[in-house]
């Protein structure tokens, strides 16, 4: 709470009680459409034989929804909606605000970012909930019908083509992956198969440097076949097929320290 600022616990002290009412999604996208003072409906508050009626009628120009169906482009929100009155239940629950401050915070930190900490405002206690439904009417049916075509819709269709597309995708001989490959095979193929103990004299001088070695730094280095050369690490090497050093190569232990054991003999 230190970095959005302080929390302003006026509605606390005024012991404000607030609504806490459900509202079916069609309904806050046609409020959002509401211009000038922002004016969405009329809320009536009753008492039938000692309990609260309360419903909300919205604005007739605010009840048409614009469809992507062909058959029915226009569809009109039900303007009547009852509340189904509901406890809290025991449950402490409140309503809080947030605002951004868009001026200097010269006076409240010496940070330099140029703009203020957000402001918490604490509105009011939840004295009571509620739901706001549609009171069934055609209108109603219309738009519930829509909203299940909507969603019964297939993202992605398959479409028969007249004829061939010719802008977008063109064939082509070969790709460029292709290409690639095939150089690479035939530089490889192009290598000459080096007498087998100059080759292990390459090896193990690489194995001097370090201990272990992936198949393609040891073609690099010996510019060797790999077919060729794994026959050759075969009879001197052992290859990691798991733990830290997975998929390299390192020298069978009677091979290690080779210089060593030669000036022992």
């Amino acid at each position: 709470m230190s970095d959005r600022g302080e929390v302003d616990l006026t509605g606390a002290k005024q012991n404000t009680g607030v609504w806490l009412v459900k509202v079916p999604k069609y309904l806050s996208q046609q409020w959002a459409k509401a211009s000038g003072r922002g004016e969405v409906g009329k809320l009536r508050i009753g008492k039938n034989q000692g309990k609260a009626e309360v419903s909300f009628t919205l604005n007739e120009e605010l009840t048409t929804i614009d469809s992507s169906n062909e058959k029915a482009p226009v569809v009109r929100a039900p303007r009547e909606h009852p509340f189904t009155m509901q406890t809290v239940g025991g449950q402490t629950l409140a309503v809080f605000t947030e605002t951004s401050s868009g001026q200097s915070d010269a006076e409240g930190s010496s940070s330099g970012t140029g703009t203020g900490p957000d402001k918490i405002a604490l509105e009011g206690v939840v004295v009571q909930r509620a739901e706001c439904r549609p009171a069934a009417s055609e209108n109603y049916m219309r738009l519930k019908r829509l909203q299940i075509e909507e969603s019964s819709k297939p993202h992605r269709f398959s479409q028969q083509l007249d004829k061939a597309v010719t802008t977008n995708y063109k064939p082509v001989a070969n790709h460029a992956y292709n290409l690639d490959y095939e150089k690479k095979k035939k530089e490889e193929g192009k290598r000459a198969r080096a007498d087998k103990q100059q080759v292990l004299d390459m090896l193990f001088s690489a194995f001097e440097k370090h201990q272990y070695y992936n198949i393609k730094d040891l073609v690099d280095i010996t510019k060797q076949p790999v077919i060729y050369l794994k026959e050759i690490l075969r009879d001197i090497g052992i290859y990691n097929v798991k733990g830290t050093h997975k998929n390299t190569w390192e020298l069978k232990p009677e091979y290690r320290h080779y210089q060593n054991e030669e000036k022992s003999d």
